[in-house]
């Protein structure tokens, strides 16, 4: 039986800061301490937003942290035809169904009077018939692609937090996997590409949380394996700011020019994740030996 893997999935639109880098490091040694392979994957699918010269900064970044990966990168830019094979699948099923309403036309329906008790997409093309459909692309009309959630679970298992309740149907509604510009979602790129690299758990932010329930239902919708998921509270800054890679300071390099070494860094991370004492030094092999899920505090960590 094949071994299975984790993985980390940056997008080159910016530098990697401290939240990003221990998420990082969570993935790759929770993979190690299971003897599982470790891949990365860049999600450049959005390829206009990506620089060729940020993912090499990304990836210098995480060889330098102690993080090393199995094979060779695997960049969604590359891999179109492989997405456009699964979404012709769900089209088949019918799974999926064309929207050709504009952000304004959804806006104007969620806040007309006695409006749909939802916080996203309304379902108006939801019961459109393939005739009127088929009529309105052959006119050029332009239109997204949604999946259907209506029979989506109602909560989110994760490994981490346990069992969330989370209800697409209202939460957001039917979502987006095929974008007006003919580009895929980053919830359906992302959902096949785990289950076609063998990716058997992920391990990310919290802020990826609703994700979790989207892209597991489009991987039950396309009868894959679906991984375990593992959401981690998020690193913040001071004050409680939200870290953002706009923000150079809390990259590696300008945490570095602080006069922070390599070693301090790391050891910081394995602390803020519960794995070390604060202030202790840890190699990334002690932590890949060391790693333990109960001991991942369920609070934000803070990045000074």
């Amino acid at each position: 039986m094949a071994v299975g893997a984790g993985r980390y999935a940056p997008s080159p639109t910016g530098l990697l800061h401290a939240g990003n880098l221990r998420t990082a490091m969570a993935a790759w040694a929770s993979a190690r301490a299971k003897g599982l392979r470790f891949l990365m994957r860049i999600e450049d699918i959005d390829r206009p937003r990506c620089r060729p010269e940020l993912e090499a900064r990304q990836l210098r970044d995480l060889g330098e942290l102690g993080i090393d990966w199995d094979g060779e990168p695997v960049r969604q830019g590359d891999r179109i035809d492989i997405y456009t094979n699964y979404f012709l699948r769900l089209r088949k099923a019918g799974d999926v169904y064309p929207c050709f309403c504009s952000r304004r036309d959804v806006a104007e329906a969620l806040s007309a009077p006695h409006g749909p008790s939802t916080t996203g997409y309304p379902g108006t093309c939801a019961a459109m018939s393939p005739d009127e459909a088929a009529s309105r692309i052959a006119a050029g009309g332009q239109h997204c692609w949604r999946i259907r959630v209506a029979a989506a679970p109602k909560e989110f298992h994760d490994h981490f937090l346990g069992s969330v309740p989370i209800d697409l149907e209202k939460d957001g509604g039917d979502f987006v996997i095929r974008r007006a510009d003919g580009l895929f979602s980053y919830q359906f790129a992302c959902a096949v590409d785990d289950a076609l690299t063998g990716v058997t758990e992920v391990v990310r932010a919290d802020d990826l949380l609703n994700s979790g329930l989207r892209q597991s239902w489009i991987l039950r919708c396309l009868n894959l394996p679906v991984p375990a998921y593992h959401h981690i509270p998020l690193m913040h800054g001071g004050e409680g700011r939200r870290l953002a890679k706009r923000e150079n300071s809390d990259d590696l390099r300008g945490i570095l020019s602080r006069g922070i070494t390599m070693e301090q860094f790391r050891s910081a991370l394995a602390a803020s994740l519960g794995q070390c004492d604060r202030g202790a030094s840890i190699s990334m092999e002690e932590l890949a030996v060391r790693w333990d899920w109960h001991r991942v505090p369920r609070s934000a960590a803070v990045w000074l």
